[in-house]
């Protein structure tokens, strides 16, 4: 997407004096938490639902969980901020849940995986670098702030990265497919670009510079 667009450190201040905290470059600070998603939000059946994870594991099967036995695995919390595409900011949220990292301990993936994608209701997906998904603060989250997540906010299960933008983690998660090769997810097959780093504000894929992601 384009050159990284620069940025200063830490804080800065508006007219009034008042301190402000840093944001990704076009982004706005957001006060509460808009609901923003593509289509119905789906109807949980905890006796139907199953993680998945599949592809090119380290022992060749599929690895799955019942939603009792994935909400069992050890939790953690990651205080981290969320930066929708629509340009705005959500700074310092704690988000409870799974870290990607354990799951990638139970069910590790085979030495030439480089990419995920994560599979949610409906069909949805995203795509990730490995590195991406491996990141210390990624989280599948069931809480915010200590209270569960909503239906509307992608209850039982969304991903967070938050150094990505939050297409990148999707609501209502149901597994991850381990890849040796890169695929475009649903919005990158559409017009959004296959890293999405706020950072350097990589929104869409006209953007993209050559090795950022496979052909549209």
């Amino acid at each position: 997407m384009g050159q990284p667009l620069e940025h200063e450190s830490g804080e800065g201040r508006d007219p009034a004096g008042a301190t402000q905290p840093e944001l990704p470059p076009g982004q706005r600070l957001q006060r509460g938490w808009p609901v923003t998603h593509y289509g119905p939000v789906p109807k949980f059946r905890p006796e139907r639902w199953e993680f998945r994870v599949f592809g090119a594991t380290a022992g060749g099967g599929k690895h799955c969980w019942t939603h009792e036995e994935f909400t069992a695995l050890p939790h953690t919390t990651v205080v981290a901020d969320l930066h929708c595409v629509t340009k705005f900011s959500m700074l310092g949220a704690e988000w409870g849940g799974i870290p990607a990292r354990t799951l990638l301990d139970l069910a590790p993936p085979a030495d030439d995986v480089t990419h995920v994608m994560v599979w949610a209701e409906y069909g949805f997906s995203s795509n990730l670098r490995l590195s991406d998904f491996a990141d210390e603060q990624v989280l599948f989250a069931t809480h915010k702030d200590g209270e569960l997540l909503t239906a509307e906010h992608g209850f039982p299960l969304r991903l967070i990265v938050p150094h990505l933008y939050a297409w990148k983690g999707p609501k209502w998660v149901r597994g991850v497919e381990y890849m040796t090769a890169d695929r475009r997810g649903f919005w990158e097959e559409r017009g959004y670009h296959n890293i999405g780093d706020p950072w350097q504000e990589q929104r869409y894929s006209y953007q993209e510079e050559p090795g950022d992601g496979p052909d549209l």
